[in-house]
């Protein structure tokens, strides 16, 4: 179970920093790109679960995330508006 977390938080980090480049964020460190990378592997998970692409991977949890982390910024960006 520790494992596990562990290996989300690992994984958000990484997803919230791919994310963050790819969105040309303006990230000021680890613990947000942690955090927006652990809410866009919610919101990933949850929309890929909605049209059918999921999997029990590593690569497919790092890439629903930075697609979720994606969409997180994104609907982040227009609220702030």
């Amino acid at each position: 179970m520790l494992l596990h977390v562990l290996a989300s938080l690992v994984i958000g980090a990484l997803a919230g920093a791919i994310a963050n480049k790819i969105m040309n964020g303006d990230s000021k460190g680890f613990f947000q790109n942690a955090l927006l990378g652990i809410v866009g592997g919610v919101v990933g998970g949850f929309l890929g679960g909605l049209i059918g692409i999921g999997g029990d991977g590593w690569l497919s949890s790092i890439l629903l995330a930075v697609g979720g982390s994606c969409v997180v910024v994104w609907l982040a960006r227009k609220i702030a508006r």
